[in-house]
């Protein structure tokens, strides 16, 4: 069967859907119009959208790590988490937490954070949804629930998730961050509001607004952006300008031709393993080296 055709458009629709105000009606809607036929729509939703059966690049229950489920405190409640580590692993290692995107700690993050705990550190999946329940099987019920959050409150367990992991018994007291898409505007807002972030790596995520929180900022940066990205891409120039202004240690790295949420490889029509590869051994290198 030939692969349909997938146009810039169809995906900034999807885009529209997932972060923006177009309902799920909406961007069939549109994706139909776009497509030629309801068939054709159909047939192209699939490849845009994320499919969780490819998620595992690391088995769950590969014998190399140790990975658990786990509860610790918030900023005000409890928080849940994935916690994974290497098995053999006899010192202590640098922390890094990894950020969902506006899906929840779903079966690619938990996947992600494996790859992370693979590459010698403790990985700490948070769900940022904890304090609505939890994230639910269901995606859709999950995008829906993050217009729930209380913006402070998630802040605030951000922060303490660093603290979490800075006194972990199996950290070295150095802690890192990394996150995508909504994910990646959690990792930038945290750096400005958690001075014990070491190192910070934004996939392709909303920046901080004032330049006075930008100052704020203690934690060296690793900014990732995809090339045809124009609606988180519109706050680069602000963002660079001010990180410089204030001194701040950063990377910035625009991936030409990626569109946004480039390294989700369970997402057909926006994986570009090729900037996703480049992007990961850059973020590898950066934390095992601002993290040590």
């Amino acid at each position: 069967m030939t692969r349909p055709a997938i146009t810039q458009a169809m995906i900034d629709a999807y885009d529209e859907y997932t972060h923006l105000t177009l309902d799920r009606r909406g961007f069939m809607e549109k994706l139909t119009r776009l497509a030629g036929s309801g068939a054709a729509a159909a047939a192209i939703v699939p490849l845009l959208t994320t499919n969780q059966a490819r998620a595992a690049i690391v088995a769950d229950d590969d014998k190399r790590l140790k990975a658990e489920d786990i509860t610790y405190p918030g900023g005000a409640g409890e928080m849940k988490g994935y916690l994974v580590r290497p098995a053999d692993a006899t010192g202590k290692l640098p922390t890094v937490i990894i950020i969902h995107e506006n899906r929840g700690l779903n079966p690619h993050i938990r996947d992600v954070a494996r790859r992370v705990a693979l590459e010698g550190f403790v990985a700490l999946a948070p769900d940022y949804l904890s304090p609505l329940g939890g994230t639910p099987a269901d995606e859709e019920k999950a995008r829906e629930m993050f217009g729930q959050l209380d913006a402070a409150q998630t802040v605030a367990n951000g922060v303490a998730t660093v603290a979490f992991l800075k006194g972990h018994e199996s950290g070295n007291g150095k802690v890192g961050a990394m996150g995508f898409c909504w994910g990646g505007g959690t990792v930038n807002a945290l750096a400005v509001n958690a001075p014990d972030l070491a190192a910070g790596v934004a996939y392709y995520g909303s920046q901080p607004k004032d330049e006075a929180d930008i100052a704020k900022i203690k934690a060296a940066l690793m900014l990732h952006y995809a090339g045809k990205d124009d609606r988180i891409n519109a706050g680069i120039d602000a963002y660079k300008a001010a990180l410089e202004k204030a001194g701040k240690e950063f990377q910035l790295f625009v991936y030409d031709g990626a569109q946004h949420a480039f390294n989700n490889d369970t997402s057909e029509a926006r994986y570009d393993k090729a900037a996703a590869e480049l992007a990961w051994g850059r973020t590898v290198n950066f934390f095992k080296e601002k993290l040590a």
